[in-house]
């Protein structure tokens, strides 16, 4: 005999918290910080949830949940003394670049 389980554990968005509270280290589109639930689903079916334990940043153009902690830094202005010409520097980071990079290394935003 054979049987085979459907279902799976998922995320869903309860509440929002706070709008743009960070920016999605997937997209780098502004995320929410919201309150969330867990619940198991058989066969498609929302079966039981129970909350989640702290809130949670939610990016609702790649659907991705994470915690605060790993959402960028703000960027930092820079000072005139520490703009150096042949220097490339992350428009989001402000972080130093070689300049042979598209993509930033730090934080992934393009260049």
């Amino acid at each position: 005999m054979f049987f085979f389980f459907v279902g799976g554990l998922e995320q869903q968005a309860r509440q929002v918290l706070k709008r743009g509270a960070g920016r999605c280290i997937a997209c780098g589109l502004p995320a929410d910080l919201v309150d969330y639930d867990k619940v198991l689903k058989l066969f498609f079916v929302p079966v039981w949830r129970w909350p989640g334990k702290q809130p949670l940043l939610h990016c609702s153009n790649c659907k991705l949940f994470f915690p605060e902690s790993f959402s960028p830094p703000p960027p930092q202005p820079l000072l005139p003394e520490e703009v150096k010409r042949d220097a490339l520097r992350c428009h989001f980071c402000a972080r130093e670049v070689d300049s042979g990079f598209r993509f930033c290394p730090f934080c992934g935003s393009t260049l």
